[in-house]
């Protein structure tokens, strides 16, 4: 089986930015509140006025990453996209993306849904299709716009979350590769398909971040085992960036070095299935992501669902 490298990222960011202190003039919290519980200062949201949206984040990245990656559209062999929030139930937003990038008729494309884990199963699912077909290249996508869902009166859930997109050309390669995907079947976190009434995200904010901190040094130390590496093998430990403080709390749980651990929520918040690529995307434009280097990815999010991947950058 051969897996996976990145060869390529992109990103886009929705115009309108969102402080915290914007969001204490909707609903009774505060920057100070919101921080010390999440590690928030701010988010992006859509403007609609502007015609942002999934789809319109997820061009803007894919294109970028297709740009950077010096390959011809035509040597792309599948298109997957993460996400909870098409435009549309049907069609998806990786068809509609197909058209507008001009890609091959003759390339499987869809979407997936697996929250917050949903770039990591996008990334093995693209894999997969390459080893199928015998395709070297994979644009691999992760984009939200949650803003659509919340319920901008309940100071649980509209303080948490930010739109956005992330975007990697994915290589088939025989560097070292290791998957780790996994569900658990629950309501934690829930929200009616789009178009429905209500249609808000709903979360037990306790219960996932229970969740999380054992979830997370789970899938860490079963990938380690999995690739016969430690900690100290790898360059990053990219998380998806729903909280600091359950990023902080695996770091001193299992005595890692922090600097191996990039958060970025601060500025973004909880941008769900966007969250890893779009970490990626700005490690790269920070200069801080070299050909060569091995990165452990690790996620969760609603169903419940986990992930992570040990990977290397091309």
């Amino acid at each position: 089986m051969k897996g996976l490298r990145i060869v390529s990222f992109g990103s886009l960011l929705p115009s309108k930015y969102v402080t915290n202190d914007d969001l204490a003039k909707m609903v009774d919290t505060s920057d100070e509140w919101i921080y010390e519980r999440t590690g928030i200062h701010g988010r992006y949201f859509c403007d609609p006025d502007k015609e942002e949206n999934t789809n319109s984040l997820a061009l803007g990245a894919a294109r970028q990453a297709l740009e950077r990656s010096g390959i011809a559209k035509e040597e792309i062999g599948a298109l997957v996209v993460a996400t909870i929030t098409a435009r549309y139930a049907t069609p998806s937003c990786a068809c509609i993306l197909q058209s507008e990038l001009g890609l091959s008729e003759s390339i499987p494309v869809l979407d997936i849904n697996a929250a917050c884990s949903g770039f990591l199963y996008a990334l093995e699912v693209a894999r997969g299709l390459l080893e199928t077909s015998g395709a070297r290249y994979a644009l691999v996508i992760g984009a939200e716009q949650l803003s659509r869902l919340l319920n901008m009166e309940d100071r649980s859930t509209c303080v948490l979350f930010g739109d956005g997109a992330g975007a990697a050309v994915v290589e088939r390669a025989d560097s070292p590769y290791f998957p780790f995907l996994g569900a658990r079947g629950g309501t934690e976190i829930t929200c009616n398909h789009i178009g429905f009434s209500p249609n808000f995200i709903r979360m037990d904010g306790q219960e996932v971040f229970r969740f999380a901190v054992k979830t997370i040094p789970f899938c860490i130390n079963h990938l380690l085992e999995m690739s016969h590496l430690r900690m100290d093998d790898l360059d990053f430990c990219v998380c998806h960036q729903a909280n600091s403080r359950i990023i902080d709390h695996v770091v001193k749980k299992g005595h890692y070095d922090p600097s191996k651990f990039f958060k970025n929520m601060e500025a973004l918040g909880n941008t769900s299935a966007a969250s890893i690529p779009l970490a990626l995307a700005q490690m790269h434009d920070k200069g801080m992501l070299k050909s060569g280097m091995k990165l452990m990815l690790v996620g969760f999010g609603s169903g419940l669902t986990w992930g992570g991947v040990i990977l290397t950058i091309a």
